[in-house]
């Protein structure tokens, strides 16, 4: 069955954990899909896990619509939310709605992300007006990673804490249908939780959030430059891949690969006959 905002909001009261992860192409979106994940996350993390970006800040709109259109070839049960990248909807109303529809006409996408809390209340709410949903994220939001001084732990004192009640409650207000808690304290994330008719998706804020969202390449051991506190590996699939590699490159040095089958045959007379 697809995944829908509705099956969200169904999970929030039922009681019933959401599932979500990042993919960016095609193959990744296919395995995560028959894997019954609820939601795929098309985040501009793909910056750092498959362009090589230092941070988030670097990728264009046009990037998103690439990597979403991929991924919505995939799955086709899961949820697709995209996230707008860095400045495509911060200059205004108009410039949110157009941009969050292009992710939905051209890169297929189901919903649209955003990052920030009451400050952008208006563009969720317009985008939502114009009928598309969108997923919130407040506390850690890396496209202000340098407002915000770095990655650091969001609400740790009473004024960052009321901060984030005051966000969840600006962004559920202007019609978000979820919203990531990123770099939150599990206590304030439990209450945020509470608080909210929304479900929340966690990051780094404990388990009594409504779902969860990693990025598969941590997750999988994949992408070593940085191990945040929150990221468990699941699998070592970055070993498994390095260990793989170099068997090629050895089989193929010492003449094992390819062997008789893994090569097409021809009939040897017709080999006899062509002058070389």
């Amino acid at each position: 069955m697809k995944n829908t905002v509705l099956t969200f909001r169904r999970a929030k009261e039922e009681g019933v954990k959401l599932s979500m992860l990042t993919a960016y192409d095609y193959t990744t979106a296919k395995l995560v899909d028959e894997a019954g994940i609820n939601a795929i996350l098309v985040g501009d993390s793909l910056g750092m896990t498959m362009l090589g970006y230092e941070d988030t800040l670097s990728v264009t709109l046009e990037d998103m619509i690439h990597h979403s259109k991929a991924v919505s070839r995939g799955a086709k049960n899961t949820l697709i939310v995209c996230d707008l990248p860095f400045m495509t909807y911060n200059t205004g109303v108009r410039d949110a709605v157009i941009n969050a529809g292009r992710l939905m006409s051209e890169g297929r996408a189901n919903a649209v992300k955003l990052e920030g809390g009451a400050e952008v209340a208006e563009e969720i709410r317009a985008i939502v007006n114009a009928g598309i949903p969108v997923c919130a994220h407040i506390g850690l939001t890396p496209q202000a990673i340098n407002a915000l001084g770095g990655f650091r732990v969001q609400g740790k004192d009473i004024e960052g804490a009321k901060k984030l009640v005051e966000d969840a409650k600006a962004v559920e207000a202007a019609g978000a249908f979820a919203v990531v808690l990123e770099c939150v304290p599990g206590r304030l994330a439990e209450e945020i939780t509470k608080m909210l008719k929304i479900p929340t998706i966690g990051i780094g804020a404990g388990n009594k959030c409504d779902g969860q969202v990693l990025v598969y390449q941590d997750m999988l051991g994949m992408y070593t430059e940085f191990k945040a506190k929150f990221v468990k590996h699941f699998a070592n699939i970055g070993e498994d891949m390095i260990k793989a590699f170099r068997e090629y490159d050895k089989e193929i040095k010492e003449g094992i690969f390819p062997d008789k089958e893994h090569t097409f045959a021809i009939d040897e007379s017709i080999v006899e006959q062509i002058e070389y």
